[in-house]
């Protein structure tokens, strides 16, 4: 696709729960073929706790220890991005590439809602990784 991994953008509008583990799964499977980022139109002081407790259970990934809310411009500039599925108007970046993954949001729901998001989110991220590798986006 390009000399350099491209850089990828999850993006929902608090950036504390869907676009967060996105970022962290994009990191942990798509290391070697794209650069992961995450943001929002607006932030949270935290990442959602339940999304850190079941990420920490099922990949070992501590995402309060890497990763905060942050805003679209907080992030560089992006060859792709991924919303997550906003019920409401959906941020805007500047990218090659735009797709939406159409993810409910678990915030507030119980840790099955998490889990089948996060899984979810898994399959989505294989499938992106592999479309960047046979650059077939």
């Amino acid at each position: 696709m390009m000399n350099q991994k491209p850089k990828v953008a999850f993006i929902c509008v608090h950036n504390s729960c869907r676009s967060q583990m996105a970022e962290a799964l994009g990191k942990l499977l798509a290391a070697d073929v794209f650069e992961s980022y995450s943001a929002g139109t607006e932030t949270r002081p935290q990442i959602n706790q339940d999304a850190v407790r079941l990420m920490k259970k099922g990949y070992g990934i501590d995402m309060e220890l890497t990763q905060r809310s942050k805003l679209l411009a907080d992030i560089p500039p992006v060859d792709i991005v991924v919303t997550m599925g906003c019920n409401v108007q959906c941020p805007f970046l500047p990218c090659s590439h735009r797709e939406d993954w159409g993810l409910d949001d678990p915030t507030g729901k119980d840790d099955e809602a998490f889990l089948k998001v996060m899984k979810q989110i898994e399959r989505n991220i294989l499938s992106l990784k592999e479309r960047v590798e046979s650059d077939t986006l």
